[in-house]
């Protein structure tokens, strides 16, 4: 008898621990998404503001792209590393929630690095005025880095947080993600609409000094208000928000530490690869395509209004700042567009018949509108228009109202895509990974790969394919929109339906029980 009891009770464990977890209540999802755009805000600023922002410390078009590696190179690192330990960490405060506060810290730090890199680099040696000043940009790349890192530390585990509070329902996973790409576009409207203000500096007087400019007090500013908002939801979230319990974390807190060392993070990694499925295999490689068709227009959508579309040059009177506010007011645009889209995905992907053949239509439609953008630059350069101020000499005036309705309306479009672009892969991710021996926060991290590849791509090739066609945005326009064709047609003939695909996309737009 002894014996028996003896039997029974690891088969009552085994029974226990592959019971799926309850799922969470709405408001856990919301809370932890929300995070998303406390993120999201400071990404915006960085996309609309931080290309020009280079430039005026002293770095050239040409090399601006490499300033972006940090991002890729981060990311290809960092984000596995922290998915692999928050999938096995057994600390009293849960897997996810240290790794998310220690990413908010280090976002804040950070941000300090980067408003203020102006002013460290001149009580450094820089001097005022014109010209590289090598200490900011010094303050300004660490700040960076640091800000990327830390980025990546937050996001990842606020994925997996998400599809573990789902207990592993495809379902409620996809509807997480949609809500989490809602979010992110909540945070881009608030911080293109922060970026699009240029009186923000007198909210924050004291931004503006002798070695920092409106410009960059405006930025400061920006990123004041950003860090706020970060530290308000993290808050939010890890104080009202319970991590489910972890079976698999909690067996393995049974073992051993050695039998933990032996297992790197790196080895864990390439155990992963090597036991991705095929479907895996093909969302990575579609993924791949995607982001390089997105990057062009990421990195470089303000200073595409600036440069080609307002005619404007760095640092030379005003039309190329016009250009860039614009371009934050159609970044602002295209974030009201895929927030509003990202409430849909799920109801249209229902319609299109799932979730591939609507990401296939919407790769479509990106490729159609970076064709557009070269289009609307050649009527830019063939409508300049010049106008001279009492008599003075002639000079540029902005693009036509034509001209700058029709960029305004390429930003505001292309938001659909970008709302299916920010949900439906990483619902795909931890759907196919549901079964995986690898933990969410690994599988997350194996799929940001395949973006920080893309993203090293662009950032290392623009530049010089950039300068073989004469300079400006246009040649890395073109190589996205070719990408994204070909992405569109691999997502359709390739890439298979989720599991159980038709049955889920009849109620992803349903509520939380």
């Amino acid at each position: 008898m002894e014996g028996g009891g003896e039997v029974k009770n690891p088969d009552a464990s085994s029974l226990h621990i592959q019971a799926p977890p309850p799922v969470a209540p709405l408001k856990s999802f919301i809370l932890v998404a929300a995070i998303a755009g406390g993120v999201q805000f400071g990404w915006a600023l960085q996309l609309s503001l931080l290309t020009p922002y280079v430039q005026l410390l002293g770095i050239p078009h040409t090399y601006a792209a490499y300033i972006w590696l940090c991002g890729p190179i981060s990311g290809l690192v960092v984000q596995p590393i922290v998915g692999h330990y928050s999938d096995n960490c057994t600390s009293r405060f849960g897997r996810r929630r240290p790794f998310i506060a220690a990413g908010a810290a280090l976002v804040a730090v950070a941000v300090f690095l980067i408003g203020y890199a102006a002013d460290l680099g001149h009580a450094s040696g820089d001097t005022l005025g014109k010209g590289s000043k090598p200490r900011a940009i010094a303050v300004f790349v660490v700040g960076f880095w640091i800000l990327d890192c830390a980025n990546n530390t937050l996001q990842g585990p606020c994925r997996a947080f998400l599809a573990d509070l789902s207990g592993g329902n495809s379902k409620k996973t996809s509807t997480a993600n949609a809500l989490y790409s809602f979010f992110m576009a909540l945070g881009n409207i608030l911080g293109y609409a922060a970026g699009s203000y240029t009186h923000m500096y007198k909210i924050f007087p004291f931004s503006a000094t002798k070695a920092c400019d409106i410009y960059c007090a405006n930025l400061k500013s920006c990123f004041f208000l950003s860090i706020s908002l970060l530290l308000t939801t993290t808050t939010l979230a890890l104080v009202f928000v319970g991590e489910p319990p972890a079976a698999a974390a909690a067996e393995a807190a049974d073992d051993s530490e050695t039998v933990k060392c032996k297992i790197p993070v790196f080895t864990e990694l390439s155990g992963a690869f090597k036991e991705l499925s095929r479907p895996m295999w093909i969302l990575l490689m579609v993924t791949f395509l995607n982001w390089i068709a997105w990057f062009p227009f990421l990195l470089f959508d303000t200073d595409w209004m600036g440069r080609e579309v307002y005619g404007g040059t760095v640092g030379e009177g005003k039309l190329y700042d016009q250009g860039v506010h614009a371009g934050s007011l159609g970044l602002m645009l295209n974030s009201v567009v895929a927030g509003i889209a990202s409430l849909c995905v799920q109801f249209v992907a229902r319609k299109m018949g799932g979730l591939k053949r609507l990401w296939c239509a919407v790769n479509i439609l990106l490729a159609i509108c970076l064709g557009m953008m070269v289009l609307v630059t050649k009527l830019a350069e063939h409508s300049r228009r010049y106008a001279s101020v009492n008599g003075g000499a002639l000079t540029l005036q902005p693009p036509a109202p034509g001209v700058k309705i029709g960029a305004l309306s390429i930003f505001a479009v292309i938001g659909i895509p970008l709302a299916v672009n920010y949900s439906v892969p990483f619902a795909l991710a931890s759907i196919f990974s549901i079964h995986s021996t690898a933990g969410q926060g690994l599988s997350l991290g194996v799929l940001n790969i395949s973006i920080c590849v893309a993203q090293i791509l662009i950032s290392v090739g623009s530049g010089p394919w950039d300068a073989l066609f004469g300079g400006g945005n246009l040649p890395g326009f073109i190589v996205g929109a070719v990408a994204a064709v070909v992405s569109a047609i691999l997502a359709l003939t390739m890439l298979p339906s989720p599991p159980a695909d038709v049955v889920e996309t009849k109620s992803l737009a349903g509520g939380f029980h």
